[in-house]
């Protein structure tokens, strides 16, 4: 189980050969949740969690250290389940989101399931997933913006207060707040 941190940083890094990432990770201790997402958009750029790239390093993991992001600057919203399922995952929640450019995420559903009724008829773009260990597969939406994510969740809760008040409380405004890594 991943040990918690007050203070965790998520890594942008480049690597000579990505297929190196997958056999160092089948090196790592089985208590080590590795996890890295090749940044939307990009050649090679990946980010990672703090207990990843501590990981890489222990292991001779050769990669460039391109920016680290503050985890604290990434919102999470959960579900009871995905809350119940995730809390320890809760950085690599924040690095997927990041990996898509996104100052916040929220869970929307599981298993393909939800009682939000969104569309995905128009396309997935906004959307990813995440399996927790547990099994259950949790479908999230990313937002770049806060205005973003106040206007899909307040269309979705109806306004309810407890989702206004957690999308005010976005740390960053928009994805243009985050820390650049060219």
């Amino acid at each position: 189980m991943p040990r918690r941190r007050l203070m965790n940083r998520l890594s942008y890094f480049t690597i000579e050969d990505e297929s190196m990432l997958a056999e160092a990770f089948a090196e790592f201790d089985e208590d080590i949740f590795a996890v890295t997402y090749k940044v939307e958009g990009t050649e090679g750029v990946f980010v990672t969690t703090a207990e990843t790239r501590e990981a890489m390093d222990r292991n001779d993991v050769a990669y460039n250290l391109l920016a680290e992001e503050d985890s604290n600057n990434i919102a999470v919203y959960h579900t009871i389940l995905s809350k119940e399922e995730l809390a320890d995952y809760e950085d690599a929640i924040k690095a997927l989101a990041l990996a898509y450019k996104s100052v916040a995420i929220a869970c929307i559903g599981v298993n393909g399931e939800t009682d939000l009724g969104f569309d995905l008829s128009d396309g997935a773009e906004g959307y990813t997933y995440f399996t927790a260990p547990a099994g259950h597969t949790f479908i999230w939406r990313v937002f770049a913006t806060r205005d973003d994510a106040l206007d899909f969740l307040g269309k979705l809760s109806l306004n309810d207060k407890h989702v206004v008040d957690w999308v005010k409380s976005i740390p960053l405004a928009s994805s243009d707040e985050l820390i650049s890594y060219h």
